[in-house]
């Protein structure tokens, strides 16, 4: 049998709010949060520090009612160039150990150290080093999880935190991975997790526990991949960016919870998706030329619209402003909405020469 894979899967705390108290030191202790549009009663928070997540603030919550939950509130607008700085720092000090390292998002990588044991010792003791070379450098924490495949790395980095390492073992993934609710299994979406309770599935354990060809023929391909992550047998390689094809478009989705209804609720959810869409951009390097709307109504049809950008961008506001002008220029309210994806599109390297604009629109 071939020797265990040794992956680390690392995730910044509380990454953006935990950057701006570290650039200004009077706001630790605080309840803070980092606000798209702070000024704006209809932004929404994007990141809270753990004194603001005590309080009942939640990332998605719009600023109004996050203000009413907690009215001693600090709110800071983002500095995205802030955050993609330190997101290279971190990555450079993961480089001292590997040169296998996925970024997934600006705040989380995975790290294939498999190779790197010879030299560095065990997989735990680099995470701790990691550990503290990211607290003592930056002045940020990270959790990280170590295992023998991707899927539990991820969810090791999720079950202590702030500033830990868990450990995720063959010997153990029973007792520590399988207790925990199916849906903080990788990619069990909402969909799929309403599918599984369904067949009275409600830990990773249970969904481990079921017949393989059941799930085949109720799930398909997912059923069967959900399978192998529920009893650790993920294989998927750690990607280096030498392994990744160039990315044309960027995008990101939600299933609601309630049906949408109107303008203002399709508006808060563009607000919030664009922030992840422009993340990716930055964290890539690129910058959108088009927008993409696909928009799925409660019958369960899916439209999409797309359109053109007078200037490529990399802004969220930019870019959920022309989505909502897709939307309110095509679909026409016959149904309410149940599912809504934004997507940049038209991508080209943000090193391109660009025109400059000399006037503002308004005279």
């Amino acid at each position: 049998m071939a020797e265990d894979r040794a992956i680390l899967h690392s995730d910044l705390n509380a990454f953006y709010a935990s950057v701006e108290i570290m650039l200004n030191p009077g706001l630790r202790g605080k309840a803070i949060a980092v606000c798209g549009s702070s000024a704006d009663r209809h932004g929404i928070v994007l990141a809270k520090s753990e004194k603001a997540k005590k309080a009942g603030i939640k990332t998605g919550m719009v600023n109004w009612e996050a203000r009413q939950k907690c009215p001693d509130l600090i709110m800071v607008p983002p500095q995205y160039e802030q955050y993609l700085k330190y997101s290279k720092l971190t990555r450079a000090i993961y480089q001292r150990y590997t040169d296998q390292v996925e970024p997934y998002g600006m705040d989380e990588c995975w790290l294939d150290v498999t190779g790197s044991q010879a030299v560095q010792g065990h997989a735990a003791v680099m995470a701790q080093r990691i550990r503290r070379s990211v607290r003592e450098e930056l002045g940020l924490t990270v959790s990280i999880g170590v295992s023998f495949n991707k899927i539990f790395a991820k969810l090791g980095s999720d079950m202590k935190k702030p500033d830990a390492v868990t450990i995720i073992t063959r010997a153990n993934f029973k007792e520590k991975v399988w207790p925990l609710p199916a849906g903080e299994l990788f990619y069990v979406g909402r969909a799929t997790g309403k599918k599984l309770s369904r067949f009275g599935v409600r830990t990773i354990g249970d969904l481990a526990c079921l017949p393989l060809e059941f799930l085949r023929s109720s799930l398909g391909k997912n059923g069967e991949m959900l399978w192998l992550f529920a009893n650790g047998e993920d294989q998927s390689r750690v990607m280096v960016s030498d392994f990744y094809s160039p990315i044309k478009s960027v995008g990101h989705g939600t299933t609601c919870i309630s049906d949408l209804e109107n303008n203002e609720e399709i508006w808060k959810i563009m607000l919030y998706l664009t922030q992840d869409v422009s993340h990716r951009l930055r964290v890539h390097e690129m910058m959108a030329k088009g927008v993409q709307i696909s928009v799925k109504d409660n019958t369960l049809t899916c439209r999409q619209f797309q359109m053109q950008l007078p200037m490529a961008t990399q802004s969220p506001m930019e870019i959920a402003l022309a989505a909502y002008e897709l939307f309110t220029n095509n679909y026409g309210w016959h149904t309410f909405v149940r599912a809504l994806t934004v997507r940049a599109i038209y991508l080209e390297p943000k090193c391109l020469p660009r025109q400059l604009v000399l006037f503002d629109d308004a005279v």
